[in-house]
């Protein structure tokens, strides 16, 4: 016996019930709130990352990764929003965070050992929901056993976030996610500048130098909220990819806690110099 249109509905509607609210009502498309990652240039190439999508950000070791995770994170709990960071090798440098602008008290640091403990916490904290920020931190992960990680499994994970306010961020080495995230960021590094070595009064230190500064660029690589500028094939082409950007990140000690550091590094040669003349 054929089915009616109507049966056939029903029978869809039925067999979907619980896993997709309303199979045959049409949705338009809405653009979602973004949140700014506190560096300029990123957030004037991408707008911002979308709250209720997966934003994936790739690049190699020393990209700068990292700092931008630390600004969005800054950014947000700032806003009295609580943050959730999926540790996977354990890597995340709390004090480096706090001195990046970082409310540790509004962050849920979830330290793991390998990519399978990291996905199961991944997976409860985003169907638990109530975090404006959901990170996951694969950049110490070899590329080879990421890469092992299915397909369904981020679309699993970027549909527990659909229809809500967290913004849920992938760092790795490689793009992974694919067709599954809203916004690809790739980032690598160009420059770097090195502080020169400090001497303190007659003591010197071991010729090691600290970063000062370094330059990156970031490609957007895929955005639903923003499309490339289009090539036409009768221009000539530019060098520079139209969505690409670069920006600086800098050492966050200021002047004064130099100072301040140099005065306690003096003070504790000092003491220790003492110390060596009373044996003598």
């Amino acid at each position: 016996m054929p089915w009616s249109t109507s049966s056939l509905r029903l029978h869809v509607e039925s067999a979907l019930a619980g896993r997709v609210v309303s199979p045959f009502r049409f949705r338009e498309a809405t653009a979602p709130i973004v949140v700014p990652t506190g560096i300029g240039a990123l957030d004037e190439l991408s707008g911002g990352l979308p709250r209720g999508c997966l934003t994936e950000i790739y690049g190699p070791p020393c990209s700068g990764k990292t700092s931008i995770l630390q600004s969005v994170l800054a950014v947000c709990t700032r806003a009295e929003e609580s943050c959730a960071l999926v540790d996977a090798q354990d890597s995340f440098d709390p004090v480096g965070a706090q001195n990046a602008g970082v409310e540790l008290s509004q962050l849920l640091w979830v330290r793991c050992h390998g990519i399978d403990p990291a996905l199961r916490s991944l997976d409860l904290l985003l169907h638990g929901g109530g975090f404006g920020l959901v990170a996951l931190d694969l950049g110490d992960v070899p590329p080879k056993l990421v890469r092992q990680v299915q397909l369904n499994v981020w679309f699993r994970m970027r549909r527990a976030v659909e229809d809500t306010s967290t913004v849920f961020v992938v760092l790795a080495q490689e793009t992974n996610a694919k067709s599954c995230a809203a916004l690809v960021l790739r980032v690598e590094k160009e420059a770097i500048d090195w502080a020169l070595p400090m001497t303190l009064g007659c003591v010197e230190h071991t010729q090691g130098c600290l970063v000062e500064s370094s330059v990156h660029s970031a490609e957007m690589v895929r955005s639903f909220l923003r499309r490339k500028k289009p090539l036409f094939i009768d221009r000539t082409k530019s060098c520079e990819p139209a969505g690409t950007t670069h920006f600086q990140l800098s050492s966050n000690k200021t002047a004064g806690e130099e100072e301040l550091l140099e005065a306690e590094a003096a003070s504790a040669t000092e003491a220790s110099a003492e110390r060596i003349r009373s044996f003598v």
